[in-house]
């Protein structure tokens, strides 16, 4: 049936227009279909269209999306002769380009308060658990091996001036999917763990550096770099939303330079095909972000980079939201072979390091053979122990220090209760869980130390933050407090990450990207608070520092005030001034930002600005503008 226009048609009225009332009679074809259809004869394939998926809640839109649908829809009314919707979006995209922040302000916050609505509203997905015979990853040793083999010496030189001197001597070719199909059944996302042969081995950037070769210690891999510099090398790597083409890269590893080009285009190549892949079969773009100073990359600790990368990818594997998984899968592969010992005979020799060097195709051969023969993989003896592996960073530095080792802890046998309350928190995976458990196993592990030393060195109690000062006990409790490894907890009320300032920061710039502000040093910065927003966090681009800034309330006004999240005993001095204004009355207060491990409730223990209900427009919100200026010594002026 095809009806001519939308109104229906008045039947009584016989001088009505045809062109509005008539109710085409259906043609024979439509009448020989239909016919069909009451027959159960179906149609062939590709005669009808595909019915969409209904969507029940849609993604909101970004802040481009809003600016655009006004910018296009005042465009058209404007120039009538345009050519049309293709016309509009380009001269959209043309004219955001040239807007500053302070004019994206508003689209900005538009965007994200549809996004808070649309997070608030909208159900929380169920989780897809799978169950699969056939291991999908994109990691892809033999690959990258095949691009070492054909590096000239000077590039090699450049490859190990950056920290990754230990690739080069990568040997194996394969990953033994079977092997780690049955190690990710095995892996605790939660504790970071393998629960394999009756025991749990916990997992640590150490071991990371043990098997990999790659630094364990230095600064975390923090995204750094103007956006304008970062557009300059996504349109020199073609870089598209899909990624980086691992063909364009391989192009580029061909040509004999050994500069920062190539630097950078090896790095990005051994990211995509071996240290952290995603489930895409491109590099992804994001790894530019902290390759725009290359003279910087051996002060990265790519230890942790790589396990926080593979814990990561485990767990969105696990929850179904990709069907490949990423990381880097040789890492698992390697480090049981160094921790499970098969054979009759087995002599607990030194491990080689890295034990990379150690693995190649016909080593790895005859090790599947004896597992083979022994009935499968989880057959042998665990002796992580006694090579260094699985000790976390306490057992490594025994280890280099001729201090007693801590076994690995056996497996207890686990309730029906306690094993699903694992999966609830494994589906749900956020780092507080890492830190919170690696806290607890870090007590118990300081705790032997000092009832077997009872005076004399022992390591200081924020181990498990990444500090490995050896400090005499008497002194223990003086250089905890000054310690920069302090512990900080993340700000964010729902989530319990704990660990120090600067792993924090790395945390929040991957989990939680969206939930703060980010701001330049010397610059002024526009904010705008609701009626429920009692706080808010900012981060650095330039450093990825952490401020919050809180807002409080008292019988007359609100309380706000500035602070940096780090350890009391930071030494660093952050000057920063707040303004408030409402008509021709202005509000300023002009103070230092003091450290703080995280927020704090009751009135600010520092100076703050107190800003009267009648600043606030009717709606409740606040509005400010801060400036939080560069880093000086204490005392400076």
């Amino acid at each position: 049936m095809v009806e001519v226009e939308a109104s229906p048609p008045d039947l009584n009225d016989k001088a009505s227009s045809p062109h509005h009332t008539m109710t085409m009679v259906p043609t024979e074809g439509e009448f020989a279909m239909g016919k069909r259809k009451d027959q159960g004869i179906s149609e062939p394939e590709g005669s009808r269209k595909k019915k969409k998926k209904q969507v029940a809640t849609p993604r909101p839109a970004c802040s481009w999306v809003h600016f655009s649908r006004d910018f296009i829809k005042e465009y058209s009314a404007t120039h009538p002769e345009s050519s049309g919707l293709k016309a509009a979006t380009k001269a959209a995209s043309d004219a955001w380009k040239l807007m500053g922040p302070e004019e994206k302000a508003k689209y900005t916050t538009r965007a994200r308060e549809v996004w808070d609505k649309y997070l608030s509203s909208a159900p929380a997905r169920a989780p897809k658990p799978r169950r699969q015979t056939k291991l999908v990853t994109r990691c892809s040793p033999g690959r990258l091996l095949n691009v070492l083999q054909r590096l000239t010496p000077d590039q090699k030189e450049a490859v190990k001036s950056m920290g990754f001197g230990s690739i080069l001597g990568l040997r194996c070719r394969t990953l033994r999917r079977s092997l780690c199909l049955w190690l990710l059944e095995r892996f605790n996302t939660v504790r970071r763990s393998l629960e394999i042969c009756g025991e749990r081995i916990p997992l640590t950037p150490r071991d990371v550096e043990l098997v990999m070769g790659l630094p364990a210690s230095g600064k975390d891999v923090v995204n750094s770099g103007s956006d304008e510099l970062i557009l300059q090398l996504r349109k020199r790597y073609n870089a598209t939303n899909r990624g980086i083409s691992v063909r364009l890269l391989e192009e580029r590893l061909a040509a004999p330079e050994a500069g920062e080009d190539f630097k950078r285009s090896f790095v990005l190549y051994v990211m995509g095909t071996l240290v952290c892949p995603t489930a895409r079969l491109d590099v992804s773009p994001s790894f530019l972000h902290f390759l725009t100073n290359m003279d910087v990359l051996h002060q990265y600790n790519w230890g942790k980079f790589l396990l926080d990368r593979l814990v990561r990818e485990i767990s969105r594997f696990r929850q179904g939201k990709q069907r490949a998984v990423g990381g880097c899968l040789l890492f698992l592969q390697l480090f049981y072979y160094e921790s499970v010992a098969v054979g009759a005979a087995y002599e607990s020799a030194p491990v080689a390091f890295p034990c990379l060097f150690s693995w190649g195709e016909e080593e790895i051969s005859e090790r599947e053979k004896q597992e083979k023969e022994l009935g499968g993989y989880g057959s042998g003896e665990v002796v992580c122990m006694d090579r260094g592996l699985g000790m976390g960073s306490l057992g490594y530095k025994a280890q280099t220090d001729s201090m007693p080792l801590r076994a690995v802890e056996p497996m207890q046998e686990i309730s029906h209760a306690q094993d699903m309350e694992d999966q609830e928190y494994e589906d749900t995976f956020t780092e507080q869980e890492h830190a919170h458990t690696d806290s607890i196993e870090g007590n118990v592990v300081c705790a032997e130390i000092e009832v077997v030393a009872g005076s004399g060195p022992v390591p200081c109690g924020n181990i498990k933050y990444g500090c490995t000062e050896i400090v005499d006990y008497s002194k223990k409790r003086d250089h905890e407090e000054a310690c920069p490894y302090a512990p900080c907890p993340c700000p964010l009320q729902n989530c319990k990450f704990v660990d120090s300032s600067k792993q924090l920061s790395s945390h929040f710039s991957s989990k939680h990207w969206d939930s703060g502000r980010h701001f330049q040093y010397d610059c002024p910065l526009p904010i705008s608070l609701s009626k429920k927003e009692t706080f808010l966090v900012l981060q650095a681009e330039k450093d990825g520092i952490l401020f919050l800034l809180s807002k409080g309330t008292q019988s007359i006004g609100h309380t706000i005030v500035i602070t940096c999240i780090g350890p009391r005993s930071s030494k660093e001095c952050y000057l920063y001034d707040v303004v408030s204004e409402k008509g021709s009355s202005s509000l300023r207060l002009k103070s230092s930002a003091h450290s703080y491990p995280g927020r704090f409730q009751g009135l600010p223990p520092v100076d703050f600005l107190l800003v009267p209900f009648a600043h606030l427009d009717s709606s409740g919100q606040l509005d400010l503008e801060i400036c939080i200026w560069s880093p000086t010594e204490p005392g400076s002026e």
